[in-house]
């Protein structure tokens, strides 16, 4: 067999992990710009002598598959997934109050911190992962079962909404979904995300609605505004949406209480956000609306029907009195993912032997989002996150030089313990 666990995990290079994360962190890769950091990637791969493959539908961006092999016919197999891009609005003017601000873009130590938007999502769990694999190969260890890499573009993809079709090239199905219809699969899959190193294997889904607010009263000149009156009842469709948006905002509090899902895999809180609004024209502000739109994301249920969510919506506005439609534009189901038990007890008794203690409980935004481990469950492959996480994220981005280290060091006990 060689190599024992120990003496794998003693192989794990801190420095060169450090170095490895600032390297390919420091490599910009906003959503849809993924191919320098890719090539790097794919470089490091093939010098350090993994097999590697491209998978994806573009050639100048697309998702990586690196392979260290096991024997033949051996099981079972286990897959790392991480992906490459990073956060990017396609207006950043209109949704972030400074998006150039560095950590953003760029990454750096302070003190005992790995800073940068990258490092913690999700370039910094993909290093841990990589040298992971890199000790494993270099002890000599001969596996069973196969260890597969992943790396995948497109996790924080626009998605196509008003334009015409083809007019937003980016979308989720060219990441990981691609990755798994095109041969990346394994017997399992870790997708190496921030839980702080909670094991979560239950997400939410989502669904993203269209509210169109309509007046039949005529766009009015400024000077012809008639006198105000309640906003609901406004011939100006952004005043009338004062009154929708408190209305969804009362079904949203509602929402969120009642759909609280406690769950072995996490503890599942859905959310509602009303992300963006249409109406109006900056160069001519002298006529009223007669048009608004609201876009909601809601987080859903594994199971959930999203027409249900619109129906209650609709009934939200119909008490308002504000004429409206409500539009389904997106739909991606959440998933908890079945036998993924063999994993979890490789990932908990790793993590036992390299944090100490078990596995902290999974709860809040961590089994709340929509992450790529849906994409593996959907098609049943028992998939689960886990990753250091910052305690800062919401605010600041960044990861402990030691989380980092930890994680690699879980990954490399349980790749052995699973494909061993």
């Amino acid at each position: 067999m060689g190599a024992s666990v120990d003496d794998v995990v003693a192989l794990i290079d801190r420095d060169e992990l450090i170095r490895l994360t600032l390297e390919i962190c420091n490599i910009d890769s906003p959503v849809g710009h993924e191919r320098a950091v890719v090539e790097r990637l794919e470089d490091w791969f093939k010098r350090e002598g993994f097999h590697v493959r491209r998978i994806g539908l573009f050639a100048d961006r697309y998702n990586l598959l690196a392979r260290l092999p096991g024997r033949a016919g051996a099981r079972p197999s286990l897959m790392f997934n991480g992906h490459m891009d990073t956060f990017a609005p396609s207006h950043p003017d209109l949704v972030l109050l400074d998006p150039t601000r560095d950590e953003l873009h760029k990454a750096w130590i302070e003190g005992d911190l790995l800073v940068g938007d990258g490092v913690v999502n999700d370039k910094g769990p993909i290093a841990a992962f990589m040298i992971a694999a890199k000790a494993i190969k270099n002890s000599g260890r001969q596996l069973k079962g196969e260890l597969l890499l992943s790396a995948v573009i497109a996790e924080t993809a626009y998605e196509p909404a008003d334009g015409s079709p083809g007019e937003v090239t980016d979308a989720k199905e060219l990441g990981a979904r691609f990755l798994a219809t095109h041969g990346g699969v394994a017997d399992y899959v870790v997708v190496a995300e921030g839980t702080g190193f909670g094991i979560v294997w239950i997400e939410c889904g989502k669904a993203w609605f269209k509210v169109t607010l309509h007046s039949r009263q005529p766009s009015f000149y400024t000077p012809y505004m008639p006198e105000r009156t309640d906003p609901a009842k406004s011939p100006n469709m952004i005043v009338a949406a004062s009154a929708a948006i408190e209305a969804i905002e009362r079904w949203a509090d509602t929402y969120e209480r009642r759909t609280i899902l406690h769950s072995p895999g996490g503890e599942v809180r859905p959310k509602v956000q009303i992300g963006a609004i249409r109406s109006g024209e900056p160069t001519r502000p002298i006529m009223s609306p007669q048009l608004c739109q609201l876009y909601l994301d809601v987080r859903i249920l594994p199971g959930a029907n999203p027409l249900d969510l619109r129906d209650e919506i609709h009934a939200t506005l119909a008490a308002t009195g504000i004429e409206h439609e409500v539009e389904l534009y997106l739909f991606r189901p959440g998933y908890e993912a079945k036998g993924v038990e063999p994993l979890v007890a490789a990932l908990s008794e790793a993590h036992r032997a390299v944090v100490g203690g078990d596995p902290p409980a999974a709860a809040g935004p961590t089994a709340s989002m929509w992450r790529d481990s849906n994409v593996f469950a959907e098609i049943g492959i028992p998939a689960v996150n886990y990753g250091p996480r910052s305690a800062s994220h919401a605010f600041r981005r960044a990861l402990s030089t030691e989380s980092l280290y930890q994680a690699a060091c879980v990954y490399a006990r349980t790749a052995l313990a699973i494909c061993s």
